[in-house]
């Protein structure tokens, strides 16, 4: 077993817990723990004694914040190529989650975000609380969506998807459960007796029943279904230009607040994201998409955007990114394709 204090692992009664352990990072996802994850998944895949997984955060902030950008920034600037050896293995963790043979549960409490959601929005039973703020804000730091999220945000209703990934917006419990990033809701004073209940109840009830003793009715929406009239007529466009233009021409505040969100954007993570959205509606199953994910996700490694963004969001904190190119129609058709093109043999994600 790897031995790994960021990531705690253990069993209590019928289940098998997975606590995320770097409360002040806001538990972001390294390398280490990535691994260590994918160890207990595989023990507890074989141990008749556990029924399901349980996933949570350290600390009162949230479950996860995505993974290290500082670590991925350092890799960027120095040209090295570790997040590679980082992405292939959490994008394999995304997929098994998704395909765990047991209830896989994850508490989704406060702040979900990138990595956050990779290990969280693909299990089979997931809760938001009205604490949760669930994103993919990859586009602010001139990144793409990841970890399956392209997956996810393409296959939400209408358009909502590409509005979500586009802008980066956080959204809480109701949207997050329209979108469907989540299933059920229940409220944060119930999570204590719900783990109690998960972890050392007697009635030999799935995991799912017993969630369903705690949860409420959705909440209402927080704005996304008001809005998705106007989003699906924007968000439908073929470019990121025109549905600029849609979102302008409406006349709503709320929608030309979404064109003010996209201009602070790198211009060549929005036309990459609006790419890789099209693209995973056509393929068949998240391997798929993964693959597709992990591709743009090398090509971005050695693009200045990601390296700037970080700097401007994470490092320096000055929120002024110098975008290269800075308009979106100085990004050419080839540089958006670039993104997607075959890494060639031995350096391709692939799945069994």
């Amino acid at each position: 077993m790897i031995e790994d204090d960021t990531v705690v692992i253990e069993t209590h009664g019928r289940a098998g817990v997975v606590t995320l352990n770097r409360p002040k990072a806001l538990n972001a996802l390294t390398h280490p723990m990535v691994l260590r994850i994918a160890e207990a998944l595989t023990a507890w895949e074989q141990d008749p004694a556990v029924d399901h997984v349980m996933i949570r955060g350290a600390g009162e902030r949230g479950l996860c914040a995505g993974g290290d950008i500082r670590a991925i920034h350092a890799d960027a600037k120095a040209g090295t190529t570790g997040s590679l050896d980082f992405w292939r293995d959490e994008y394999r963790l995304n997929a098994r989650i998704a395909r765990y043979p047991k209830p896989y549960v994850a508490l989704m409490d406060g702040i979900v975000m990138g990595g956050g959601v990779g290990v969280s929005a693909h299990g089979s039973v997931r809760i938001v609380t009205e604490r949760s703020r669930v994103a993919m804000p990859e586009t602010g730091i001139g990144f793409v969506p990841d970890v399956g999220g392209t997956y996810l945000l393409s296959r939400a209703p209408g358009e909502l998807g590409t509005h979500l990934a586009l802008t980066g917006a956080a959204v809480g419990a109701a949207d997050a459960l329209l979108c469907g990033l989540a299933d059920r809701y229940v409220p944060s004073d119930f999570l204590e007796e719900l783990v109690r209940d998960l972890t050392e109840g007697t009635d030999g009830a799935p995991a799912d029943k017993v969630v369903d003793r705690y949860a409420l009715p959705a909440p209402c929406s927080d704005g996304l279904a008001a809005d998705r009239e106007w989003i699906d007529r924007c968000y439908s466009a073929d470019t990121v230009e025109e549905i600029h233009s849609r979102l302008l021409g409406t006349g709503l505040p709320a929608a030309r607040e979404a064109s003010e969100t996209l201009h602070a954007k790198s211009p060549t993570a929005l036309k990459v994201t609006l790419a890789a959205l099209r693209r995973a509606r056509a393929l068949d199953s998240l391997e798929r998409v993964l693959e597709q994910e992990y591709r743009v996700s090398s090509a971005a490694l050695s693009v200045p955007d990601l390296v700037e963004g970080i700097r401007a969001q994470v490092i320096d904190k000055d929120r002024r990114p110098r975008w290269s190119p800075a308009a979106l129609f100085q990004v050419r058709p080839a540089a958006v394709e670039r993104f997607f093109a075959p890494l060639g043999e031995g350096r391709e994600l692939t799945f069994p």
